[in-house]
């Protein structure tokens, strides 16, 4: 925000303007993923590799749950998270396996067939992240904590809290109990589907690796998109295009 000085020296400013910007100086890379277009246009001065790093560190799995100290949600779910979904993208692997896979394996005499695994662990990796969502959507509070920062309404501000810090509550202990119920599903499962088809494990952990690797290659192609129509929209104050930006933020989800 490199014009945040020379706004505090403008004798056009007033004290509700200073206000926003200190509170806009404050915010961390989410925030200000979310700031209206009129105000990302003012005080938005990132360049394109700042913002695709700062995209990278929330919404890349590995990145974000043990890399990124700067949102507003718990490390030990983040990190609780990773693993969950690693676990999803193994029982998920584990379902492909059918009879013409098993056939498959038998033909080949146990030898991996590339070609045919991997349609089937981009499948699973696609799979994993659908059913992974519900869970990331309740382990993580940084959405809550933001709406609670942004109502800057002074009146009732303590019940606010105190609702907050009960939903919080609430939300966490049903993502525990909800990730451990799951987990246990999730072992017994494996856990009978590597005693019935012992000579599998080998092809279910190497697709599993795969499918979960290409589930961490994938953000890193996908996210130069908002990036590109975010920084395009941006770069003009001039030739307003609040419609790309617009689709950039849709794009970021």
């Amino acid at each position: 925000m490199n014009n945040i000085g020379s706004f505090f020296n403008s004798k056009k400013c007033n004290k509700n303007e200073i206000k926003m910007v200190k509170n806009i100086m404050n915010y961390n890379s989410e925030e200000i993923n979310l700031l209206e277009y009129n105000l990302a246009l003012k005080y938005d001065k990132r360049t394109f590799c700042q913002y695709y790093n700062a995209l990278l560190k929330l919404k890349h799995d590995l990145i974000f749950s043990f890399f990124n100290n700067e949102d507003y949600n718990p490390k030990i779910i983040k990190i609780d998270l990773f693993f969950i979904k690693f676990t999803i993208d193994l029982v998920v692997n584990a379902l492909f396996f059918d009879d013409n896979t098993m056939h498959k394996i038998y033909v080949n005499k146990g030898k991996y067939d590339l070609e045919y695994q991997i349609p089937i662990a981009i499948y699973s990796s696609l799979i994993s992240i659908v059913l992974s969502t519900p869970l990331t959507l309740l382990g993580l509070s940084s959405e809550k904590i933001i709406q609670f920062k942004q109502n800057h309404i002074i009146e009732g501000i303590e019940k606010r809290k105190d609702d907050l810090i009960f939903c919080l509550k609430m939300r966490f202990a049903l993502f525990f109990i909800t990730s451990f119920i799951f987990l246990l599903f999730f072992w017994y499962y494996i856990t009978m589907f590597c005693i019935i088809y012992k000579n599998t494990q080998y092809h279910l952990l190497k697709d599993t690796l795969i499918s979960f690797g290409l589930s961490l290659l994938f953000p890193f192609g996908i996210f130069l998109l908002p990036g590109l129509f975010r920084i395009l929209s941006l770069s003009n104050p001039n030739n307003k295009q609040e419609c790309l930006y617009k689709f950039s933020k849709i794009l970021e989800l």
